[in-house]
């Protein structure tokens, strides 16, 4: 599964994609079905101050507006307790055992709560897209912890593909894949000997 992530709001049949010079938000579709996340966000800093208002200015009119934020501690080098967005204020709270590293909650005072895959900003856009696709997937299964282990085993796997890649290439494998390039072998044919019939 992978996910577009384009210079302009886009909607897509498996979810909304949301993309501007300073917002990139990939949704679940709703559905009757609880899921474990809502979908991804990934901002562009590790400031919570300076990210929470462009993602509250297009959340606030699909789920209500945003009234408290939870997040956890570990990659948010700075850790506000209010944050100005949009003529409000979100409260956030900080939690570092109950709340998952790499989630965001958020919470409407009216409509309920949602979950979000907080994308590392210096996530590559292949790996990037991949998080963003797998937790906008209505049927997943996977905590936001478990996907960016599974994002890192996919980077691993494929790092060494190169690696070997590049080996086989570096000792000439490139050449056997041209088929001009392979050498003919002939074609050896040998005669059967006559073997007389039975008496």
């Amino acid at each position: 599964m992978t996910a577009a992530v384009s210079l302009t709001p886009t909607a897509e049949a498996d979810g909304r994609v949301f993309s501007s010079a300073s917002l990139r938000l990939s949704l679940a579709p709703v559905g009757p079905a609880p899921v474990l996340l809502d979908g991804a966000w990934w901002p562009r800093s590790r400031d919570l101050g300076a990210e929470l208002p462009s993602l509250t200015a297009v959340l606030d009119p699909l789920w209500g507006r945003i009234t408290r934020v939870v997040a956890n501690p570990t990659h948010w080098p700075a850790a506000p307790v209010k944050v100005s967005v949009a003529g409000h204020v979100v409260k956030v709270g900080w939690f570092l055992a109950e709340q998952d590293p790499h989630e965001l909650l958020l919470l409407s005072y009216r409509m309920g709560r949602w979950n979000l895959l907080v994308v590392p900003p210096r996530t590559t856009p292949v790996s990037a897209a991949w998080l963003m696709a797998a937790a906008s997937d209505p049927l997943g299964t996977s905590t936001a912890s478990r996907l960016m282990e599974e994002a890192a085993s996919l980077r691993t796997v494929s790092e060494t593909d190169r690696a070997v890649e590049a080996v086989w290439d570096s000792e000439g494998g490139h050449e056997a894949r041209d088929p001009a390039a392979r050498p003919r072998i002939p074609t050896v044919t040998a005669a059967m000997p006559h073997q007389p019939m039975g008496r």
